[in-house]
This record gives structure tokens, C-alpha cells and sequence, in this order.
């Protein structure tokens, strides 16, 4: 005993010191880990920057800048392992694509043959479709712009989240979204955890000579990954239910209509003024509705929040660092924005005729913002080994 430490000797921290401890700074307490929220922020600005360009160069320099911000912030938890995964997925989908363009052909006309497969003649009712034929190489290069640019999306995702703790995410969620937000947090956590029993249990049964793969391998290892699974659903539920989980106060039905209008009304209002930004037609009008709908739909979120109760214990707080996350992430989406439209045959390279890519040198230094949560995020916080509090505690 000494020093007023209340870690007693031989015991691991707590939760909170394995996260990252409070430092108590005038009185208050200061957390020394990054807004979950703000990693979402960058994550899906570095996507939507994504989607506006087809080019391979820019698109593997977004690659490559969310690749070394999870190598350089991502920190030692389960939820946190989940990138591998998504990189995985992301060239599943990059091959099946491949694939599709070399088995069902493309609307793209050719001039370069590749191979010539065997043709399946198929029914009249099946016209615009062909199995088989001609391969060329615009197919392939259209059908690899196309697949990288939904495996950049996917990689951002999975960036996200390896980086952005799923339970501190949902206590930053407003009160309306607090049942939406718990199945959200519960399908995003069950995937890393289902991942780090499959290894683990894949590493014992190799350290005791027994088989990991194949069928016989396949089902020895599912089973108690499905029994894991089942305990921690019930344990979750029992958890919910001890807290109160669902509990609702009485609201005024003028209230709940007037949130039910304005969440509604503020929704669609999104919708169409994102769909007037992604078309030509509709660039007069898009911002504004896409402005008025998320005003509504912040209003009517308020609103909404008045049924469900609660309290937060040490609200993350969104400080200078989170407004640099996530202001990168918007300034790389912003300027490729922009760069789509200045200048398009760069960032949307032809495959008709057949030309190499080039780098444009404005908008790669973009995507080079994408950078700076590297630099100024707080170096991830990994668990203390067990008997760790113990050394440092006074004799």
C-alpha cells in the first residue's frame, strides 16, 4: 500500500486504463483518444473522394493514404483487426468483377482481342446478354476501373472501422438513433470478433497437430465459433435488458408528428439534392434541398431524442484534433470534387481509345491531405500486459 493507489498487486487494469486512462487536467478529465465520429468523417470523405474518379493511379494513392493512417493510429483491440478483412472483400469484389466482364462481356466496343471464348447461344427473351465471346482489352480496363473504385469504397469502410471504437461511437449517437445505433454497433462488432475466434481457434488446433483446413477442419472450427457467438448474444441481451434497454418517456402527439414530419420530409430532401449533385441537370437546385433536408432532419432528430432518456458518462468531446481529421477527409473529398469537374479527362480516363493513365499533380497533393490524422491523431493507446500495474505501484 502506497501512493493511494487503488490497483491492488497481481491484478490487470480495468477497461478504462486498457483503453486509454483519463488524465485529470484543472479538475477536469481529458481523454487522450481521437472522436470516434471523426474517423467516420475521414473515412467517408476519403470514399466519396473515391467515387468521384475511375483513375487507378488516384485510386491506389487513396489506397495507400488510408493503409498508412490505420498502420500509424489503428490500436491493439479486436474490433480494430477488422482491415484485413475488408482488403480481403475489396479483391473478391475486384476479381468478380473481372470475371463478370470476361464471362457476360461488356457494352464496351473493342478493337484489341484479347482470347476469343466459346459462345453459348441463349434464347430470344435473353437479348443484350452474350456468355462468352470476344474478350478485349477496353472490357478488362473499363471492368478494372470499375471494380477499384468500389474496393477503394470498401477499404475506406474498413478503415473506419479499425479505427473507431464501436461502443464509444455509440454514445455519441443523439438519443432518436439509440436503438437504430445499438444493432449498428452489434453488426459492426460481430464480424471482428467472429475473425479473431476463427484464429484463434485455428492457431490451437495447428499447435495440437490437428487439421485447420478443408470440410473436417472447416466444422471442428465453426461449431465453437457459432457457440461463442450464441454466448455473447445472450450475454449482450441480458446486459441491454439489465440497463434498460428500450425504455421510452412520454411525448405529446403533436410532438411525435412534428418529428415524424420533419425526419421524414428532412430524408427525402437529402436524397434528391444528393441526386441533383450527382447529375448535370439537377446542379441548380441540389445544394439547397440537400442544405434544407439535412436541417430538417437534424430538427426533427432534436425532436426525436425527447423519447428516449439517458445519460452520458464522460461524453467524448470533439476537440481540435477531431475538427483536423475530419476537416482532411472533407478537403480531399471537396477538391476531388472539383478536379472531376475541371478537369474530367484526367480523373475519368477513356478506355475507348486505349490510353495509359496519367497522374494529375493538383489532385494527387489532395489526396495527400488525407494524410494528417497520421500526424496529429494521439498514438493509439495498447493494452497494459497483465501485472503491469503491479510493477509500477510503490513497494
Amino acid at each position: 500500500m502506497g501512493g493511494g493507489s487503488s490497483t491492488r498487486s497481481g491484478e490487470s487494469p480495468g477497461p478504462a486504463e486498457a483503453v486509454g486512462p483519463a488524465v485529470p487536467r484543472g479538475g477536469r478529465v481529458v481523454r487522450d483518444t481521437l472522436h470516434p465520429g471523426a474517423w467516420w468523417v475521414w473515412a467517408l470523405a476519403l470514399g466519396t473522394a473515391a467515387t468521384r474518379t475511375s483513375n487507378p493511379l488516384l485510386l491506389a494513392l487513396l489506397i495507400a493514404t488510408s493503409a498508412y493512417v490505420v498502420a500509424t493510429c489503428r490500436p491493439d483491440a479486436p474490433w480494430a483487426r477488422s482491415y484485413g478483412a475488408f482488403v480481403k472483400l475489396a479483391l473478391a469484389v475486384l476479381v468478380i468483377r473481372l470475371f463478370f466482364a470476361v464471362a457476360l462481356g461488356s457494352p464496351v466496343p473493342g478493337t484489341h482481342v484479347l482470347v476469343t471464348l466459346p459462345e453459348i447461344a441463349l434464347p430470344d427473351w435473353a437479348q443484350g446478354i452474350r456468355l462468352g465471346g470476344r474478350v478485349t482489352a477496353e472490357t478488362l480496363v473499363r471492368a478494372l476501373y470499375e471494380g477499384l473504385k468500389l474496393a477503394t469504397l470498401l477499404i475506406c469502410v474498413g478503415a473506419a472501422n479499425a479505427l473507431a471504437n464501436p461502443a464509444r461511437l455509440l454514445k455519441s449517437l443523439p438519443g432518436a438513433l439509440y436503438e437504430m445505433g445499438v444493432s449498428v454497433v452489434v453488426a459492426l462488432t460481430y464480424a471482428p470478433h467472429l475473425i479473431a475466434d476463427v484464429q484463434r481457434l485455428r492457431a490451437a488446433r495447428r499447435l495440437r497437430g490437428r487439421p485447420d483446413r478443408g470440410l473436417r477442419g472447416l466444422v471442428q472450427v465453426g461449431l465453437p465459433v457459432l457457440e461463442g457467438a450464441l454466448e455473447r448474444s445472450v450475454a449482450l441481451a441480458a446486459a441491454m435488458d439489465a440497463r434498460g434497454y428500450g425504455r421510452t418517456a412520454e411525448v405529446p402527439d403533436r410532438v411525435r408528428r412534428t418529428t415524424a414530419a420533419l425526419t421524414l420530409g428532412g430524408l427525402l430532401g437529402v436524397c434528391a439534392g444528393t441526386y441533383g449533385l450527382l447529375t448535370a441537370a439537377g446542379g441548380t437546385y441540389g445544394l439547397p434541398v440537400l442544405l434544407a433536408g439535412l436541417v430538417a432532419a437534424l430538427a426533427g432528430l432534436r425532436l426525436g431524442g425527447r423519447r428516449s432518456p439517458r445519460t452520458r458518462y464522460r461524453p467524448d468531446p470533439w476537440g481540435a484534433r477531431a475538427w483536423l481529421v475530419a476537416g482532411s477527409g472533407a478537403a480531399v473529398a471537396a477538391l476531388l470534387t472539383l478536379a472531376a469537374s475541371r478537369e474530367p479527362a484526367a480523373l475519368n480516363p477513356g478506355v475507348i481509345p486505349l490510353v495509359a493513365p496519367t497522374l494529375p499533380l493538383w489532385p494527387a497533393a489532395a489526396v495527400l491531405i488525407g494524410l494528417l490524422p497520421a500526424f496529429v491523431s494521439p498514438a493509439p493507446r495498447n493494452p497494459a500486459p497483465r501485472g503491469a500495474a503491479a510493477r509500477k505501484e510503490p513497494s
